[in-house]
């Protein structure tokens, strides 16, 4: 249904089977909007402006100048039949506005024939608030009605939304997404994710953002000792939005290098949806060569891509009887038929006084563990207080950790009994 809001208008529907394609445009004059948008979550938006009436045109034009740093053509006619509209739908604008009012029938027919060919946002705008012609408008795909003179901040937010909706184009590359889940609450996840993320920005020298998805109580901030504005709700919240640009505005730089996506500093009252979180990795995939996520004990990995797409699940557990009891669980439930690539990390591990024989800690994990993280409880404090990253420093429990980042980029094998002495 379209919704009214003073002279600004939101469309949804699109009940028109398609009359075909059409056209040829009079020379496009261009429009080139070099100075950064200032309409939030915008980003790099592609717009192509197209209105037979030159003062209308302008008027439009001169708000889209004012509301978002983007790439404007503008086109000073309907094209001169519609089959000369693969031109248009070959140029891959993200939002086509029309001008309604120079003929309606024809722009109609446009607008129909750019939604049913394209991927573009289409906006229509006009002086009329006639409701059979918004109704109209709606029916041939319009997203957008905008009626002259726009109300303040209107055609901002409807741009907004258009970047939204933008598909997420083929990306420069896909960064690997390197997942930190815990066999239960209190085994170190956070801990070992956090300095796994700065030893990938430190050793590889490659853009690594660390994700705080332990919702809602996640503290990988206040591991490394900073104070986000944003967190990871704000980005969930407007995934429609979300994109490189938005994202950047989000994130907090670690002087390590790292950038994190903080959790939130107070307790939300927000469930993620599967669409957002799969939306959120998408974009930082997209940015990042390295997508670290702490995932603390989450146990709808199936739903969203952090399972499907995952480089690596690191499952984080110790040595003891319930800690065993829930990896085992996790592992037959999510892991036994195929799907991501599934590395054991046991955490605070000390093989002479474990109480446990090794032989039964393979037996219950269903296969032998990949890392043995050692356990040195003081240095763990030291770096809760001080919120310095262990990986800094040249310990035993930081080389280790050095290792695991190595391995991501083939660079060193994972551990293997005879190197195991060395952290016994």
């Amino acid at each position: 249904m379209a919704t009214q809001n003073a002279n600004f208008y939101t469309t949804d529907e699109n009940e028109l089977a398609p009359r075909g394609q059409a056209s040829g445009f009079a020379t496009p004059s261009p429009y080139l909007i070099s100075q950064p948008a200032t309409g939030r979550g915008t980003g790099d938006l592609s717009i192509a402006l197209i209105g037979p009436d030159s003062e209308r045109r302008s008027v439009v034009a001169r708000e889209l100048v004012s509301c978002a740093g983007s790439d404007i053509q503008e086109y000073p006619s309907y094209p001169s039949g519609l089959d000369a509209l693969p031109r248009l739908l070959e140029e891959d604008h993200d939002v086509v506005l029309i001008d309604l009012d120079s003929d309606p029938q024809f722009a109609l027919g446009l607008v129909e024939s750019i939604c049913t060919s394209g991927t573009s946002t289409v906006m229509v705008y006009s002086a009329s608030t006639n409701a059979d012609l918004l109704l109209r408008s709606m029916r041939a795909g319009a997203r957008e009605f905008l009626t002259l003179p726009f109300p303040d901040g209107a055609l901002g937010e409807a741009l907004v939304r258009a970047a939204g909706r933008r598909p997420v184009k083929a990306a420069r590359k896909t960064g690997k997404l390197l997942v930190f889940m815990g066999a239960k609450g209190g085994v170190g996840v956070t801990s070992v994710a956090c300095n796994f993320a700065v030893a990938l920005a430190q050793e590889a020298g490659k853009k690594t953002i660390l994700i705080d998805l332990d919702l809602p109580l996640g503290d990988a901030a206040l591991n490394l000792g900073i104070i986000p504005e944003y967190s990871t709700v704000n980005a969930l919240q407007e995934s429609e939005r979300l994109d490189a640009s938005f994202l950047s505005k989000l994130l907090v730089r670690h002087s390590s290098g790292v950038w994190v996506l903080a959790a939130p500093g107070k307790f939300p009252h927000y469930q993620p949806t599967p669409e957002a979180l799969d939306k959120l990795l998408t974009v930082a995939r997209a940015e990042f060569d390295n997508v670290v996520v702490d995932a603390g004990s989450r146990l709808n990995l199936p739903e969203t891509s952090l399972f499907r797409d995952a480089s690596t699940i690191y499952l984080v557990t110790q040595a003891g009887i319930p800690e065993l009891r829930n990896s085992n669980r996790l592992i037959n439930q999510f892991f036994t038929a195929g799907g991501p690539k599934l590395e054991v990390v046991l955490n605070r591990y000390e093989s002479r006084t474990l109480g446990v024989a090794e032989e039964h800690i393979t037996k219950a994990l269903t296969r032998p563990a990949q890392w043995k993280v050692p356990n040195d409880h003081a240095l763990m404090r030291k770096m809760q207080i001080n919120a310095t990253p262990l990986v800094l420093g040249d310990s035993s429990v930081a080389k280790l950790i050095k290792q695991m980042a190595r391995s991501v980029n083939g660079e060193a094998e994972t551990q293997t009994k005879k190197k195991f002495s060395l952290f016994g």
